[in-house]
């Protein structure tokens, strides 16, 4: 089982239509995937008409009351599964910081910042791909998201800070000690017209391995997802969008390694 993680400090960079068309596309490719909707602000939910309740809310799962597979739903589309956000996981940060036994949180290498790790552990026999939509935060809801990850996914915009928030990811994954998640950058919402934009990527994507050569361009058709309530990859397969999100699933699996332990 891969897990991949969509994730930046900044909101409004691209991390849900980015998870919800790479999930879309493992599950398309065969693989048998669930994308775990991490925001409270349920927009993955939402996208796949899922309704953005878990009984008992994130409590129930953090503290081990409620098995994670018990809140996975189906969605439209073959081998896509989903577990989706409520209002309560507003309150994760805390709720990950409550000690538990249950999750081996009072043994050596059982910190808070693990527990989703072990609590996606057992998906393994079920899933061959995981997706994390994750909040816009620095956060220990985002420490366990680095943690329990194989791939982080980075949309990037093109500007000078948005290169130097890659950076301080890139030096905090690399203090990790033992697994540390494999790392793949790429610029969203591009517009060529503007130099900046132009020069920023081709640069970096020059530069840098860990940043994808694959773009993704600003176009209406993306936003036009919360409309639609799909991936952009169904309702409008032959655009430039969805080519650019296909692209970016090839780059991604072309560059997998086997997970360090």
């Amino acid at each position: 089982m891969r897990i991949y993680a969509t994730y930046n400090i900044k909101g409004g960079v691209g991390k849900t239509t980015t998870a919800v068309n790479l999930g879309y596309l493992a599950a398309e490719a065969g693989l048998r995937t669930v994308l775990w909707d991490l925001d409270p602000q349920g927009a993955a939910s939402f996208m796949f008409r899922v309704k953005p309740r878990v009984k008992g809310g994130g409590r129930a799962l953090i503290s081990g009351k409620r098995q994670l597979d018990d809140a996975i739903k189906g969605t439209d589309f073959d081998n896509l599964d989903l577990i989706p956000a409520d209002f309560t996981y507003r309150n994760m940060d805390l709720l990950l910081d409550v000690g538990d036994a249950k999750l081996g949180d009072n043994v050596p290498g059982g910190k808070p910042a693990r527990k989703l790790s072990k609590l996606l552990a057992p998906l393994a026999a079920e899933y061959d791909a995981v997706f994390l939509d994750c909040p816009p935060s620095v956060s220990l809801v985002s420490e366990n998201v680095l943690h329990a990850a194989d791939v982080i996914v980075v949309p990037l915009i093109p500007t000078t800070l948005s290169v130097r928030t890659l950076e301080q990811l890139a030096d905090f994954i690399d203090e990790f000690k033992g697994h540390r998640p494999d790392l793949l950058a790429f610029f969203s919402m591009v517009d060529r017209r503007k130099k900046l934009h132009k020069e920023i990527t081709e640069k970096l994507s020059a530069e840098r391995y860990d940043v994808a050569r694959t773009v993704i361009p600003a176009l209406s058709v993306i936003e036009t997802m919360s409309v639609e309530r799909a991936p952009v990859t169904v309702f409008a397969p032959n655009s430039a969008a969805a080519k650019a999100y296909r692209g970016l699933w090839a780059e991604l699996r072309d560059r997998e390694a086997p997970r360090s332990s």
